[in-house]
């Protein structure tokens, strides 16, 4: 019987940490499951730049708070722009708990491992990306076939999810392409939800949280364009799966006033993806001289200012102190204005509540 939190981390996680290890590094099934109906949400920060971790990690730790950290294949699969790889991306988020003494509870996910059409090499890709994550400790994954018709999504994600299902971590799902700004999409379906994730489970394949195009953006949104969260699709989302035991999971939150996300609770969702807003942080706290010669690069090569990312990160990684000072101290205030709208303050003594005896 376990006795604390630590007592749950998964197998493939406590062989990597030191015995005496403090890090509550646990799945997210097991986080997702127990808080399914709690109305909060999880933050999940896409940390492109390392400097905004800690920053972030002694939030939760303040507000005795559950975070995620997470990357995706085209910011740190095997060339994504960051310059990050699994095995750095975990080391770097394990490095800075034991250095800022984090204990609370906290999931590393594999954001968006996408599959963009029915190429062998596109399934192998995403399959070698799960392997090495899982390989790395990461304890979570989003498997993204969404690019492709639902009968070819429920296939690719049946077959890359089969080997997660007997493993201790968490899986997302999602069905309707979040778009980029700048793009329109299509709201999903209640019918199309439905479709996807009852096809998932009768082939053995148990999701925690399902991804939805419900007007939400990735990245920055532009001057004039609007920020819309269709709160009632999610909804009815939301109570069409609910049977099933998945819960929705938030993308494109950068750019929404904060004061609103609290009521993303009510709707169902229970998991939210905050990137694009720690990279801005990081760039907020650069020295304007690499800052503009990013922009720059970026500029002169047709590529958004993330894709600098990678150029530039020897330089980024060796600021001078009092840049990495400023950037902890904004990360820190922005993670407790997000974790406290997101309702998810006490929520790791919430989840010892209700996983130990």
């Amino acid at each position: 019987m376990a006795r604390s939190l630590l007592d749950l981390r998964p197998a493939h996680v406590r062989g990597k940490l030191e015995n005496k290890s403090k890090i509550c590094l646990l799945s997210s099934r097991a986080i997702l499951t127990a808080l399914k109906d709690e109305p909060l949400i999880v933050m999940a920060c896409n940390t492109r730049i390392r400097h905004v971790i800690p920053g972030i990690m002694r939030a939760a730790e303040d507000l005795d708070a559950i975070v995620a950290f997470e990357i995706a294949k085209s910011e740190g699969g095997f060339s994504g722009y960051t310059g990050f790889v699994p095995k750095t991306f975990w080391e770097t988020v394990i490095g800075y708990a034991q250095e800022v003494g984090y204990t609370k509870p906290f999931f590393i996910h594999g954001d968006h491992i996408t599959v963009k059409n029915l190429s062998p090499e596109e399934q192998m890709s995403a399959r070698e990306l799960i392997d090495a994550e899982l390989d790395a400790g990461f304890t979570s994954f989003c498997i993204d076939p969404s690019f492709n018709e639902i009968c070819d999504n429920i296939r690719i994600t049946t077959s890359l999810a089969k080997p997660l299902m007997d493993t201790d971590v968490g899986l997302e799902v999602e069905v309707g392409e979040i778009t980029h700004v700048g793009k329109e999409g299509r709201l999903t379906s209640v019918e199309e939800a439905v479709t996807f994730v009852s096809g998932l489970v009768e082939n053995g394949i148990r999701p925690n949280l399902l991804a939805i195009y419900n007007g939400s953006k990735h990245g920055n949104y532009r001057p004039g364009e609007t920020v819309h969260i269709d709160l009632k699709r999610t909804q009815e989302v939301a109570d069409a799966i609910r049977s099933y035991d998945v819960r929705i999971a938030q993308h494109g939150i950068t750019g929404t006033p904060v004061h609103l996300l609290g009521q993303f609770a009510d709707h169902g969702i229970r998991k939210g993806n905050v990137g694009t807003n720690w990279q801005n942080v990081a760039h907020a706290n650069l020295p304007k001289d690499l800052l503009d010669r990013m922009k720059k690069w970026a500029e002169e090569n047709g590529k958004d200012i993330k894709e600098a990312t990678k150029p530039f990160l020897k330089e980024i990684h060796h600021i001078p102190k009092r840049y990495i000072e400023a950037c902890e101290k904004q990360a820190y205030r922005e993670a407790k204005a997000y974790i406290e709208a997101f309702r998810a303050k006490g929520s790791a003594s919430l989840l010892a509540k209700k996983l130990l005896p």
